[in-house]
C-alpha cells in the first residue's frame, strides 16, 4: 500500500475510488466501507484508496484533547493495508485546511487533486468550514466533476450504530468485550517502555511502564492482555490508572509478562486488551495489594 501525506498523488492511482473518513479505529462499520469500495474498483479495474486526516479534525480543533484516539497512524496503516487498500492519503489538518469551504475541498481536493472516480461516504458525512458540506452537496456537484458517489449506510451491532464515538464510549467504561466486538478485533495501543520507580520489582511483579500517547483513556483497573514484542506474542496483566496505593498522579499503563525477564527499557510494545478484571483501588499496605495482585494473575491467566 502507498502512503501519501498530502492531496497530492501520483497520476497511478488518478480516477480511482477513494472512501473518505477519520477511520479511527477501522471498526466494523469502516470495513464495510472497505469492503463495497474494493468490489467498486474491482469492477471497475482501478485501485482504491482512503483519504483520512491527521491530527483528527477534533483534536485540531479542541487543543487540550490530548487522549482521545482508538489507534495511532502505524496502527491505522498496517490495518488498511491488511484490507486491502491500494493506497492511504494523510491529509494534513491545519487551520488552512480546516477553512476550506465544502466548495473548495470538492473542487480542490476531490477533483484536482486526486481526480476521484468513485467517492465512498458513509450517509451522515459532514465536511469543509462548519462542516457545511454534506452527501446532498456532494452529489451537486457530481457533472460538474465527473465522479460519481457512492453511498454506505452505517453499520448496525444490536440496534446500536457502530462508531468510534460508541468504542471510546464502551473503552472509558470498561467494557472491552464490547469495544472488541465493535473493532472487530482485540483494541491495542503501541508504546515504548519507560523507566519506573522499580516499585514491581520490589514487590515481586516486574513491570514495564508505558505512557499513553494520543489514545483515549480506558477505564481505570485492571486488564487481562497480549503483549507483543518483535511480533512475539505473551500473555500478561496490566493495570491502567494512577497508583492511589503509592500517591501517583499521572495515568499509566502498567505491564507484567507472564514468564518474561528480559530488559524492555526504551523497546517498542503493542498492548492488546482482553478482559476487564477490576476496577483499580487504594490498598491500606503492600501485603494487601500484594495479595490482590496474585489473584488478579491468576484471573488473568
Amino acid at each position: 500500500m502507498k502512503v501519501f501525506k498530502t492531496s497530492s498523488i501520483s497520476k497511478k492511482f488518478h480516477n480511482s475510488v477513494v472512501a473518505i473518513g477519520n477511520f479511527d479505529g477501522v471498526h466494523l462499520g469502516h470495513k464495510k466501507i472497505i469492503s463495497e469500495g474494493r468490489k467498486i474498483a474491482k469492477k471497475n479495474k482501478i485501485s482504491f484508496g482512503i483519504l483520512s486526516f491527521e491530527p483528527l479534525p477534533l483534536m485540531h480543533f479542541n487543543k487540550n484533547l490530548n487522549n482521545y484516539r482508538l489507534n495511532n497512524i502505524e496502527q491505522k496503516i498496517r490495518i488498511l493495508k491488511k484490507l486491502g487498500v491500494d493506497f492511504c492519503v494523510l491529509q494534513k489538518f491545519n487551520k488552512k485546511f480546516s477553512n476550506y469551504s465544502y466548495r473548495k475541498f470538492i473542487k480542490d481536493t476531490i477533483h484536482q487533486k486526486l481526480k476521484t472516480k468513485f467517492v465512498l461516504v458513509s450517509n451522515n458525512f459532514k465536511f469543509g468550514k462548519n462542516r457545511e458540506g454534506n452527501i446532498y452537496k456532494l452529489k451537486e456537484y457530481e457533472k460538474k466533476y465527473n465522479y460519481k458517489l457512492k453511498l454506505i449506510s452505517p453499520q448496525s451491532f444490536k440496534k446500536k450504530k457502530i462508531s468510534s464515538t460508541l468504542i471510546r464510549k464502551y473503552l472509558k467504561k470498561g467494557k472491552i468485550k464490547k469495544a472488541n466486538k465493535l473493532l472487530g478485533r482485540k483494541w491495542s495501543i503501541i508504546g515504548k517502555v519507560s523507566k519506573g520507580n522499580k516499585r514491581g520489582r520490589k514487590i515481586g511483579f516486574k513491570t514495564c511502564n508505558i505512557k499513553i500517547q494520543k489514545y483515549i483513556f480506558p477505564l481505570k483497573g485492571v486488564y487481562a492482555v497480549n503483549v507483543f514484542y518483535k511480533n512475539k506474542l505473551k500473555n500478561g496483566i496490566a493495570n491502567f490508572g494512577q497508583r492511589p496505593t503509592f500517591k501517583g498522579k499521572k495515568p499509566l499503563l502498567e505491564v507484567n509478562i507472564f514468564g518474561f525477564n528480559k530488559n524492555l527499557y526504551k523497546k517498542e510494545l503493542e498492548i492488546e486488551f482482553k478482559k476487564f478484571i477490576r476496577k483499580e483501588k487504594k490498598f491500606n499496605n503492600i501485603l494487601q495489594l500484594k495479595k490482590q495482585i496474585k489473584m488478579d494473575i491468576k484471573k488473568a491467566k
